[in-house]
This record gives C-alpha cells, structure tokens and sequence, in this order.
C-alpha cells in the first residue's frame, strides 16, 4: 500500500513539466534536450519519467496508481483491486530476477510488470540494470561487513553493545537513536568506522568498478531518454502558446 500510495504522490509532486525550469541544455539546437543542472534534479528527472512510462503502462491495462487506494478503500473494493493493480505494477509469480549480494542478502525482481516495462524503456537492458543497481545500491553494505573483519571495530562494537544494553537485561534490537548515537561516540565506533571506511570503499568499488561502469552508462541512457520524454511532453504544449521550450 506504501509503494502505491508514493507511485501517486511522485506523480503530483515530481512531473516532467515541472522539471524544465531547473535545466540546461545538453548540446546546442532547439531540437537538443535539455538536462537538470544538479544530481538531484537528473534524479528526479529519471524518476518522473518512469513514472509517466508506468502509468501509460497502466492506462492501457485500464488501470491507474493515482488516488485509486483511497478510491478503492471507500468503495469497499481495496483488498482484491490492490492485489490486482500490485501485479500490474510489479508483475505475478516466480521473480525472473535474482542476484545474491556478498553480504548473503538475495535481491529478487519480476520482468512482467509496468515497472519493469518501465525500466526497459528508460535503460535499455533491465537485466544489467538491475543486477548493477542493486549492487551499486548495497556498496556500503558490503564495506559494513569487511569491518567485522577488523580487529578495532570488533573491539569498538563490543563496547558499543555494552553500553547500548541496559543493567537489568539484554540490549534492545535496536536502541533508540539517542542511546544509539552516544554510545556510538563513547565507544569509539564513530571515530573507528570514519577511519576504516574510506580505505575499505575504494577498495569494494574498485572490484566492483564492472558494475559501476555498467551502472553509470544505464543511468545516462535512461536520463537521456527521459529529457526526450519530457521533450515530447513540452514541445507541443510550447508551441501551441507561440513559445520555444526553455
């Protein structure tokens, strides 16, 4: 229901329209694309893309992700339309993807979905991209448990729990942030981890530098496709009022 309720929120709040203020353009030529500035804004370009592309997607289902939860749950109809708009979004049965991360998680993802169509379109390959996103996304994951490999941060951990754990039983699952974070300082953990760091990331990117390449060329298609997006979606608007597109 979260991720439903998020997939029509980013299409109120992040459209591709609203995206065009914020860019410069790519190359010269009114027929270039243009391109958000910062990161952020290349980000929010990528994401408002994906998803205008997943409610076409939808339409053409005859479905869509905006303001149908509330809809559905007045109308007594949530429980077996959201299990049908879910497998439209994310797609139905066995995953076709799955990849086993080095800290031993397993990532798995449909292909037969409007997200997926969506990332198709975007990407290119779905395939590569989702095995270099995800880990892309769990770098520092992997960094987190080849510091349990030292000997400091073990030691820096241990006093940590110690600390974290009350006098009259066993520490909670997870703390509360105060409690957290000073303990993280007395310990020694903050002052261990920014040590250890630095060194143990350059050394995970640098084994997964195939993946990151792969990653960073996807991303630029899919930022490139969506500026074309987004000029479909302007150009004709712009020149019904007499303007050229910013």
């Amino acid at each position: 229901m979260r991720l439903l309720r998020a997939l029509g929120a980013a299409l109120v709040v992040v459209t591709l329209l609203t995206l065009g203020g914020c860019a410069t353009p790519t190359g010269v030529g009114r027929d270039t694309p243009a391109l958000p500035r910062t990161e952020r804004g290349r980000d929010d370009l990528i994401k408002a893309a994906q998803q205008v592309l997943v409610e076409r997607c939808l339409a053409r289902r005859g479905l869509s992700s905006k303001g149908a939860a509330d809809e559905r749950r007045e109308n007594g109809t949530d429980d077996a339309e959201d299990r049908r708009l879910q497998g439209a979004l994310f797609g139905r049965g066995r995953p076709e993807l799955s990849i086993t991360l080095a800290t031993g998680y397993t990532v798995k993802a449909h292909t037969d979905g409007c997200l997926a169509a969506a990332q198709r379109e975007l990407y290119g390959d779905e395939r590569r991209w989702f095995r270099a996103q995800v880990v892309v996304n769990n770098l520092r994951a992997e960094v987190g448990l080849r510091l349990k490999d030292d000997s400091d941060y073990r030691a820096a951990q241990g006093r940590w729990a110690k600390c974290a754990t009350p006098d009259d039983g066993p520490g909670p699952e997870r703390p509360a942030p105060a409690l957290a974070a000073r303990c993280a300082r007395e310990s020694g953990l903050d002052e261990v981890r920014a040590r250890l760091e630095p060194a143990r990331l350059d050394q995970v990117r640098a084994e997964r530098r195939h993946q990151l390449t792969t990653y960073r060329q996807l991303r630029t298609r899919a930022l490139h496709r969506a500026a074309d997006l987004y000029a479909e979606r302007t150009v004709p608007e712009n020149q019904e009022r007499g303007s050229t597109p910013s």
